[in-house]
């Protein structure tokens, strides 16, 4: 009776908020409890009487108040006391942030909407994987010699490569021409490993060798640098979210192949805002090179090549390294391509922008865990916690994702692994400022993405389903547990000497 009274109540607030909602069955009887409950959320109607109305659309826009209000704690608890801070250090962290901040912000405005542009144009599923396969395969086969390149030419100019790169990439998205949309994915593919190389690679050297600053503070740099990147992540959701709202999609003129609006405004952003990253760049940062100076003729791309590989196979801490990330990205990137479907059911879409905003949260949560806890527990620790965490979180995706009933579960547990996403860039930045020699860092950086690619491209060349995609994930993270180990063995006898200028 209790129950029946409950749900009775329940109809009365959804009615009440929604006078065209259908809350009885085919058969005309009244809904039980628990269909209500798996029908949105115990939360999502009542917040439709004590919250505003954006918060009441569906069980993603209810979630983001109590995230956003622990993401907020979190933060507020990570920051530091400038106190300690040495007279340089607020300089040379603006002058990096600033520009990084505005590279991953491009980055992230066109992330959710990649996948669903190229679906609009009315590309096959088939299509669309194919494309994926070019972004990733270029970034496979440029993360071969891309390292050695800013390594003898400059980190800085590798920088400005990337903001161009992804310009280039961004207006391509404006044809529905596959091979013009191919383009644009073999262009943005190199310019995700220069993101993800040179900017890291320029920030270390400019911390150890030019300003010799100390390494608690590259751990704490690590920390703020990503977590001010998901901060970065959750605006960019919404405003994304607000600018495909604004207008709708459609060509230029009748027959045209030329598209604007609706899907694109997030990618047109994207190439706003590098505009003024590239400017940051090029104004205010300082070079450095692999062995910080210029000298061409002492090394090649090819050289830094063969050292870095030399060094890798001679290292078995670095061969874990690799290994562990590898597994770990790779299964990040996979989850990347599977989560918009795993949360699509018959009965409901979920708001893509929300969904990544809220995933975002849980990831700038677990970058600010990761800083609170950086005096206590050690970089590789953390690697290995977040191991089990997430193969616990792909566990529960693979019995939840869709299934009826099951995507909110589902969602839940895509947070709890964006939360270790949260944890693990921090503590790989700094595990690989420990072990990864100075002269070589931008080389062995990318040799560590060659593996990474070649995953995901295997990954997305198998066609497997949803679910088996997800178990693949959960293997993965049990081979992150373990490689660690491999780290732990030997890491006091086996890290290269020139890594030292890194501590």
């Amino acid at each position: 009776l209790k129950t029946r009274l409950l749900a009775q109540r329940a109809l009365a607030v959804l009615r009440m908020n929604n006078p065209n909602f259908d809350y009885r069955s085919k058969d005309g009887a009244m809904p039980s409890l628990r269909s209500i409950q798996l029908h949105g959320s115990p939360f999502v109607f009542l917040s439709g009487k004590y919250m505003p109305e954006v918060l009441s659309q569906s069980f993603y826009h209810a979630t983001i108040l109590p995230l956003a209000l622990l993401t907020g704690l979190l933060g507020y608890g990570a920051l530091p006391s400038r106190a300690e801070w040495p007279k340089n250090f607020h300089r040379f962290m603006a002058t990096y942030l600033s520009a990084w901040t505005l590279c991953v912000a491009a980055d992230w405005l066109q992330g959710p909407y990649v996948y669903a542009l190229y679906e609009a144009y009315g590309f096959s599923s088939h299509e669309i994987a194919q494309l994926f396969v070019a972004g990733f395969g270029s970034a496979l086969l440029c993360s071969c010699f891309v390292g050695g390149l800013a390594d003898r030419f400059g980190r800085k100019r590798g920088c400005i490569a990337y903001c161009l790169l992804y310009m280039a990439s961004c207006a391509t998205k404006h044809w529905k021409s596959y091979w013009i949309l191919m383009l644009g994915r073999v262009t943005g593919g190199f310019a995700t490993s220069l993101l993800f190389s040179c900017f890291e690679c320029w920030m270390v050297s400019e911390h150890t060798v030019r300003n010799k600053f100390s390494s608690s503070l590259l751990s704490y740099m690590f920390g703020m640098k990503f977590t001010i990147m998901y901060l970065v992540a959750i605006a960019s959701g919404f405003v994304a979210q607000g600018g495909v709202d604004s207008t709708s999609f459609a060509p230029v003129s009748e027959n045209s192949t030329l598209y604007f609006g609706g899907n694109l405004v997030p990618f047109d952003m994207s190439a706003c805002v590098l505009v003024f990253a590239l400017l940051i760049i090029t104004l205010v940062w300082e070079e450095n090179y692999g062995d910080d100076a210029p000298d061409a003729e002492a090394q090649t791309a090819g050289s830094s090549l063969m050292e870095g590989l030399t060094t890798m196979c001679r290292s078995a801490p670095l061969l874990s390294l690799c290994l562990l990330l590898s597994c770990f990205e790779g299964a990040m990137y996979a989850f990347v391509f599977n989560w918009t479907p795993a949360l699509e059911t018959d009965t409901e879409m979920p708001p893509h922008g929300v969904v990544f905003a809220l995933m975002m949260m849980a990831c700038m949560c677990g970058a600010s865990i990761s800083t609170l806890v950086a005096d206590k527990v050690s970089p590789l620790r953390r690697l290995q916690l977040i191991a089990v965490l997430g193969l616990g979180a792909f566990a529960v995706a693979t019995m939840t994702a869709s299934r009826p009933g099951g995507a909110h579960v589902c969602f839940l547990s895509f947070l709890v692994f964006e939360f270790c996403v949260g944890v693990y860039f921090p503590s790989i930045g700094t595990l690989k400022s420990e072990l990864v020699p100075e002269r070589i860092r931008a080389t062995m950086y990318n040799i560590c993405r060659v593996p990474l690619n070649a995953v995901v491209v295997s990954l997305l060349l198998t066609d497997l389903t949803v679910i088996q995609c997800f178990r693949f994930c959960a293997l993965l993270m049990g081979a992150v547990f373990v490689a660690g180990f491999g780290i732990r063995k030997s890491y006091c006898e086996s890290v290269p000497e020139d890594s030292v200028k890194a501590k």
